[in-house]
C-alpha cells in the first residue's frame, strides 16, 4: 500500500497539470458553450454510428453506447481517451521499432499438419497469417500443475545459463520466489551473463517501486519498465500481462505464474493457490525470444537501457535421436490488433471439437462471441467445462463472473468451482489434441486489452499431463447449479454492463 500511495503521489502533478489545461480551456471557450455543446453533440451521434459500424466486441460496443447516449459530450471524450483503439498508437510506433524476426520453416510444417488434419492446419494458418509467428515442431515440453513444481526446476536452469537471461513477468514482489531468482541474477550478470529483467508498471505498482528497480541495475541487471505512469492517458489501459523467463535460447518457462510466494504456495493467499506453466526446449525458444525483445526495445532506450534488435545466435544441443512431439505456435495476443487472436482461437476450437473443450480461467467475462461459441458447442452435444476459483481473490470481479454462470449452464456448459481456493491457470484442452496454454483469462481485459502470450500445441504428450490434471482438479472441485432468484438476475444484468470495463 505505502509503494501504491508514492507511485500516485509521483504520478499527481501530471494528472493535476491536464486538469488544469482541460480547465483553461473550458474557460477560454465558455462565452461559446451553447454552439460547442451543439457541435459536440452531433459529434457524439456521428461517433454512435461509428461504434455501430466498427468491428469489435458487442458487449463493448453495448457499454459504449450506453456511456455516450446517457452522456454525449463526456461519454465521447472518455471513448476517445480509454475506449476507442486508436489511443494504442503511440505504443504501437514503439512496438514497430526494428524487431528481429524468427526464421522457421513454416511451409513445410503447414503442409504436415494438413496432411494430418486439414481442418486445424486452418486454426494454426489463422494464427501464423495474424501473428506472424510460425508453427514449429515442440522438441520437448514439460508440463507443471503447480508453480510449486515449476521453481526449483527454474532456479537450476538458471544457475546453469551461460550467456544471457531474459525475465519478464506481470508482478514481481519480493519474497523467497523472486529473491531467490534475483540472487541468482546477480551472480550470473557479476560473471558476464547478459541479465535483462522487464515488469510492468501497474501490475507492480503495489510490490515494486522505480528505486528498486535502480538497485538491480546497479548489480548488473538491466531492468525496464512497460508502460510506466507518468499520467492519465490512453495508453494507460493497455499493460504487459506476459509471462515469461528465457534462458540462453534454449530453455523458456511461461504460463500463470508470476514471480510471488503465493505462487508457488510459500504463503497463503485465498486458500491453495492453483496454478500451471510448462518448460519448453529448443528451436521454439526463439519465438519468445521475439516477444521479449519486441517489448524490450520499445522501452529500453526511454529508461537508459540497451536495446537487441537481432536474435541472439542460438545453436540448438546435438542430440542422437530427437523424435519431435507434436507442434507448437507461441504468439503473442495483442490489442493493436483488429482482433482478439486468442479469442478467435478459443471460438474456432470450440466449433471443431466434437468430444470436448475444457478450460481453466480465475476469471470468467467472456465477449457474447466467445459465450455464445461455448453454448453452442454444448448444445451439439461437446462436454464443454469451466474451472473457476472456489476462493476468490476479487470479489467484485468473482460476483461479476457468476453473473454469466446460469447463462452459460442453461446452455449446457459445466462450471466448476476448485474447493481448496484460488485458480489462476489459463488454459484450454479439446478431444486429447489440441490445447493452448499462457497467460490469458477468459475476460475481457485480458482477451482484448492486455498483451498476452499463448502457446497453442498440437498433438504434443504435454497435452495429456494437462488433461489430467484437469481431472485431478474436477475432483476436487464442486459442479455450479443454475440460480433462478429474480433478484439475482437483475444483480448479474447490472453488473454484465460493465463487465468489458474489468
Amino acid at each position: 500500500m505505502h509503494k501504491t500511495f508514492l507511485r500516485v503521489l509521483t504520478a499527481l502533478p501530471a494528472v493535476a497539470l491536464q486538469a488544469l489545461a482541460i480547465y483553461a480551456v473550458y474557460t477560454w471557450l465558455s462565452p461559446y458553450s451553447t454552439t460547442i455543446n451543439i457541435v459536440l453533440e452531433v459529434l457524439a451521434v456521428l461517433l454512435v454510428l461509428f461504434i455501430l459500424m466498427k468491428r469489435d466486441e458487442p458487449s463493448y460496443k453495448t457499454l459504449w453506447l450506453m456511456v455516450i447516449l446517457a452522456f454525449p459530450v463526456a461519454g465521447a471524450l472518455l471513448y476517445l481517451l480509454f475506449g476507442n483503439k486508436r489511443t494504442t498508437r503511440p505504443l504501437a510506433r514503439r512496438l514497430d521499432m526494428v524487431t528481429p524476426k524468427v526464421k522457421a520453416n513454416n511451409d513445410e510444417i503447414m503442409g504436415i499438419l494438413r496432411e494430418q488434419s486439414p481442418r486445424l492446419a486452418q486454426t494454426f494458418q489463422y494464427v501464423y497469417n495474424k501473428t506472424g509467428y510460425p508453427v514449429m515442431e515442440n522438441e520437448g515440453a514439460k508440463y507443471y500443475p503447480l508453480g510449486d513444481d515449476m521453481f526449483p526446476d527454474m532456479l537450476e536452469d538458471l544457475k546453469r545459463a551461460e550467456k544471457y537471461i531474459y525475465v519478464e513477468y506481470f508482478i514481481i514482489n519480493h519474497g523467497l520466489m523472486f529473491d531467490s531468482i534475483v540472487d541468482i541474477l546477480k551472480e550470473k550478470a557479476a560473471a558476464g551473463v547478459d541479465v535483462r529483467l522487464m515488469y510492468d508498471d501497474v501490475g507492480s505498482i503495489s510490490t515494486f517501486s522505480a528505486h528498486e528497480r535502480f538497485k538491480l541495475r546497479e548489480s548488473g541487471i538491466r531492468c525496464v519498465a512497460f508502460n510506466p505512469v507518468l499520467a492519465i492517458g490512453g495508453t494507460l489501459n493497455y499493460r504487459d500481462h506476459k509471462k515469461m523467463l528465457i534462458i540462453d535460447g534454449k530453455i523458456a518457462y511461461t504460463g500463470g505464474i508470476n514471480l510471488a510466494d503465493e505462487y508457488i504456495n510459500h504463503i497463503e493467499r485465498f486458500g491453495h493457490w492453483k496454478d500451471i506453466g510448462f518448460r519448453i526446449t529448443g528451436k521454439p525458444v526463439a519465438c519468445f525470444i521475439e516477444m521479449f525483445l519486441q517489448f524490450w526495445n520499445a522501452f529500453a532506450e526511454r529508461q537508459a537501457e540497451e536495446a537487441i534488435f537481432e536474435l541472439p545466435d542460438y545453436t540448438p544441443e546435438e542430440q542422437n535421436e530427437r523424435v519431435p512431439d507434436g507442434f507448437v505456435l507461441s504468439f503473442c495476443n495483442s490489442p493493436l490488433s483488429d482482433e482478439s487472436i486468442s479469442n478467435s482461437l478459443y471460438i474456432d476450437i470450440l466449433s471443431l471439437a466434437s468430444n470436448y473443450v475444457w478450460f481453466y480461467t480465475p476469471y470468467l467475462t467472456p465477449g457474447s462471441e466467445l459465450q455464445e461459441a461455448m453454448i453452442r458447442a454444448a448444445e451439439r452435444g461437446v462436454d464443454v467445462r469451466i474451472i473457476m476459483p472456489g476462493i476468490p481473490d476479487k470479489k467484485l470481479i468473482f460476483r461479476m463472473s457468476r453473473s454469466y454462470y446460469k447463462t452459460l449452464m442453461d446452455g449446457g456448459v459445466k462450471i466448476y468451482e476448485y474447493t481448496p481456493g484460488f485458480v489462476h491457470a489459463k488454459a484450454c484442452l479439446a478431444d486429447d489434441l489440441v490445447g493452448a496454454i499462457g497467460t490469458v483469462n477468459l475476460d475481457y481485459r485480458s482477451l482484448f486489452l492486455h498483451f498476452e502470450n499463448n502457446s497453442l500445441f498440437y498433438e504434443a504428450s504435454l497435452l495429456k499431463d494437462l488433461k489430467a490434471d484437469f481431472v485431478d482438479s474436477m475432483d476436487k472441485s464442486v459442479l455450479q447449479t443454475p440460480n433462478n432468484r429474480r433478484r439475482r438476475r437483475l444483480l448479474d444484468g447490472i453488473l454484465r454492463i460493465f463487465a468489458p470495463l474489468c
